[in-house]
């Protein structure tokens, strides 16, 4: 099993930007895809974006292309999401997940370790 903790999330002003982290322990030699998703109040979680194993291959939701950028450090556990262009929108708790099938789908049911979830919270 994987474990997964976010961070890096808070609150920050419309065209701000933000990192969020997702840092993996336990069985972090084995090689997963990692994606971030967000939920916003009163609506369904939605894929943000993924990274295969080796970080070469990324994928992304219409919503953060050109705006959001995902890479990973395998040394350090790490899988980042780099949030610029902030915009109220935006506005969600997002968890990061792993795909130990390395499905590369953008489905919620094909994750099967979820962080906690970190808030971002975008002012206009």
């Amino acid at each position: 099993q994987v474990q997964l903790v976010e961070s890096g999330g808070g609150l920050v002003q419309a065209g701000g930007s933000l990192r969020l982290s997702c840092a993996a322990s336990g069985r972090t030699r084995s090689s997963y895809v990692t994606g971030w998703f967000r939920q916003a109040p009163g609506k369904e979680r939605q894929f943000v974006a993924r990274i295969s194993w080796s970080g070469l291959t990324t994928y992304y939701a219409d919503s953060a292309k050109s705006r959001f950028s995902i890479s990973r450090d395998n040394a350090k556990n790490t899988v980042y999401l780099q949030m610029n262009s902030l915009k109220p929108e935006d506005t969600a708790v997002y968890y990061c997940a792993a795909d130990r099938g390395n499905t590369y789908s953008t489905s919620i049911s094909a994750y099967d370790s979820w962080g906690q979830g970190t808030q971002v919270t975008v002012s206009s």
